[in-house]
């Protein structure tokens, strides 16, 4: 019971339940619950998702509408929706965890360049911790797609208006990224993360918050800003 309700305080009382949560490596229940959460949100998504418009597009795209019948559009369309439904769950349970685990390393190197090394334990226990926020996203994302008897992309950013995207809707899709990462959900996690490796490492808490939140800009400058521009998407 500890080992659950140690990284739920942390959630609630940051300053002083993070230490106590990354000293006692607490990181089995945080993991779980982000692979379940996002597995969760994934499917209740795709349950609800209608691949009628998509898939239609893609054929027009392709010059194949035409030459596709009724049966062919209705097989593609289910395949589509079951594809969405397994890849989704799979980014929750496998995906999910490589991610944690990647951030730990990044925050095992940032804590030798800076010279305030920690554990590697630690660090993965901060970065299973510190995605909490994330999962509680996920879930209740997961809880109100299940509420909408019909789904399409355009509906994702405005199930849970937790980002400054919503309230800026005519601006450009570079800026509308921008700001859609300025997200409550994502700002905690980001502060959990500096206060957490402040805990793991011992360097002063303004620091390792600054070092979080230049982490997630990097993050967002590569992921959310130059992945898209690369693969010729709008700016």
């Amino acid at each position: 019971m500890v080992s659950v309700l140690q990284p739920a305080r942390a959630m609630i009382d940051p300053l002083d339940g993070l230490g106590a949560a990354v000293e006692s490596r607490r990181w089995v229940w945080p993991l779980i619950a982000l692979s379940l959460c996002v597995s969760f949100s994934a499917a209740a998504f795709a349950l609800r998702w209608d691949a009628t418009v998509p898939v239609t597009r893609q054929l027009q795209m392709q010059g194949e509408l035409q030459n596709t019948t009724e049966q062919e559009l209705a097989q593609q369309i289910v395949t589509a929706e079951r594809v969405k439904l397994v890849s989704g769950v799979a980014k929750g349970l496998f995906v999910m965890p490589l991610m944690v685990l990647l951030l730990a390393a990044v925050l095992k190197g940032a804590g030798w360049l800076f010279g305030t090394p920690a554990r590697f334990e630690k660090c993965f226990a901060v970065a299973a911790i510190a995605m909490l926020p994330i999962a509680l996203y996920h879930l209740v994302f997961g809880f109100s797609a299940l509420r909408q008897s019909a789904l399409t992309e355009m509906q994702v950013d405005t199930l849970v208006p937790s980002s400054l995207a919503l309230a800026f809707p005519k601006v450009g899709p570079t800026a509308h990224r921008v700001l859609g990462a300025l997200d409550f959900f994502n700002l905690w996690s980001v502060a959990m993360l500096g206060l957490g490796f402040a805990a793991a490492s011992g360097m002063r808490r303004a620091r390792a918050l600054l070092l979080s939140l230049v982490l997630y800009a990097m993050y967002v400058g590569l992921v959310v800003i130059g992945l898209p521009g690369m693969m010729g998407g709008p700016k």
